[in-house]
């Protein structure tokens, strides 16, 4: 080999060096990658895209020792079964009222020990806030709840996904808010929900207002009368359906939409903490 033709061979022996190290150097460290971290759309719900009209009647800051029988002896006239997110001081307070919402196969849901707004806490606060209503629940129905609703919708994503890691929770929040807790009135509680209300919704009321619980029978009868059927809120999660996707623009009119692997779920809650719930 001549002196001259050296740098030549040098050359293309640099480039394919070069080559064969890009894989490596793109590669990513696995330990940075968590794949177990839950998916956003796995965790959180403000409604379910269904195929049927299917919808899940809530029941916020309970149990009232005395609306929430009444409300009870309403759905039960119905056949109907609720969710019922309670506030871990009145369960401790009212055990009885919540054993027999489980006991007519309500869906018990824990709402906090004393409804703070979790997106200010600490995690240990947090914690503590979730923890003990989650005991006092199963202390009242012997079952531990599978859900949770913050107060006000208020929750970072951070704590959304350690709350699902340490307590396997889904959180729940809501489609449709008939602002019950200003109380507006019976008729305008129940025509608020009739309005918003569509299949896959999630119904957000709360069984200590008077109004509310006045207003239930005519709301369950005009639900019904629009063919709507009710389930527990987990029930509702189950019978999630995929989701169409928008059209490609080069096919739109010509063929199917296709379908999404994973179910339609919730949007995050805005900034601002509603206060509802």
């Amino acid at each position: 080999m001549s002196v001259s033709s050296l740098p030549f061979f040098c050359f293309i022996g640099l480039v394919t060096s070069q080559l064969r190290a890009e894989p490596t150097i793109a590669a990513q460290d696995p330990k940075k990658i968590n794949r177990n971290a839950p998916a956003e759309s796995s965790v959180t719900f403000s409604s379910v895209h269904v195929d049927g009209p299917y919808i899940a009647m809530t029941f916020d800051d309970g149990p009232s020792a005395t609306l929430t029988p009444k409300l009870l002896d309403i759905l039960a006239a119905h056949h109907i079964k609720a969710t019922f997110f309670v506030i871990g001081e009145n369960v401790v307070q009212h055990p009885e009222v919540v054993a027999r919402a489980a006991r007519e196969g309500h869906e018990i849901g824990n709402h906090s020990w004393s409804h703070p707004n979790f997106g200010k806490m600490s995690d240990d606060g947090v914690r503590s806030q979730v923890q003990r209503t989650d005991d006092a629940i199963k202390g009242a129905t012997g079952a531990r709840p599978t859900l949770l609703r913050p107060p006000y919708g208020s929750i970072t994503a951070r704590q959304k996904r350690w709350i699902h890691d340490q307590f396997g929770y889904q959180i729940i929040l809501w489609d449709v808010d008939p602002y019950d807790w200003k109380r507006p009135g019976p008729s305008v509680v129940r025509n608020r929900i009739l309005k918003e209300t569509q299949p896959g919704s999630i119904v957000l009321s709360h069984d200590i207002h008077p109004g509310t619980i006045e207003a239930m029978p005519s709301t369950f009868d005009a639900l019904e009368a629009k063919g709507f059927r009710f389930v527990t809120v987990s029930e509702l999660i189950r019978m999630a359906v995929p989701q169409p996707s928008p059209p490609s623009p080069r096919t739109h009119g010509s063929v199917p939409a296709t379908i999404t692997p994973s179910p339609s779920t919730s949007i995050v809650p805005p900034p601002v903490p509603s206060p509802s719930g």
